[in-house]
């Protein structure tokens, strides 16, 4: 029985973790293009493919629950596993999307400025997504 509740508190962390990173990562960089858009309002498609870019971990939780949710129902005695993947997994998409936020407002704010940073922002954004799809294959190879 308790393994059973912790895989679905597995699950729950996996979900909960990643669309947590994801909503503070896109709401850093969105404000960062709300100040943005008073001195260039013109760049607000790159503010805003910059600004939604966390949402991406938030996407992976959602995928990694699925994956997981169905080896829970498939084998319910896997629960400890679960959890910990579930757990580990939510968490990296959590730090990725918080750390990918930041990178993205700073990237906005130099756009803003008048700097053509852009592509190299979208550059520096994509390495800590990287960690985010390991933690993701690294669940789909349960």
């Amino acid at each position: 029985m308790l393994q059973v509740i912790l895989g679905y508190l597995g699950l729950g962390l996996v979900l909960a973790l990643a669309g947590i990173g994801s909503s503070i990562g896109t709401t850093t960089a969105g404000n960062a293009a709300e100040g943005g858009l008073k001195k260039r309002p013109e760049a607000s498609g790159n503010f805003m493919v910059l600004s939604a870019l966390p949402a991406t971990q938030g996407i992976y939780g959602f995928v990694a629950f699925f994956m997981l949710l169905s080896k829970m129902k498939a084998d319910p005695t896997q629960g400890l596993v679960i959890f910990g993947v579930g757990l580990s997994v939510g968490l990296v998409c959590m730090i990725s999307a918080i750390r990918q936020g930041q990178i993205c407002a700073n990237g906005i704010v130099g756009v803003s400025q008048g700097h053509n940073v852009f592509t190299n922002t979208l550059i520096y954004a994509a390495l800590p997504e990287f960690y985010a799809i390991l933690g993701l294959v690294g669940a789909l190879m349960l």
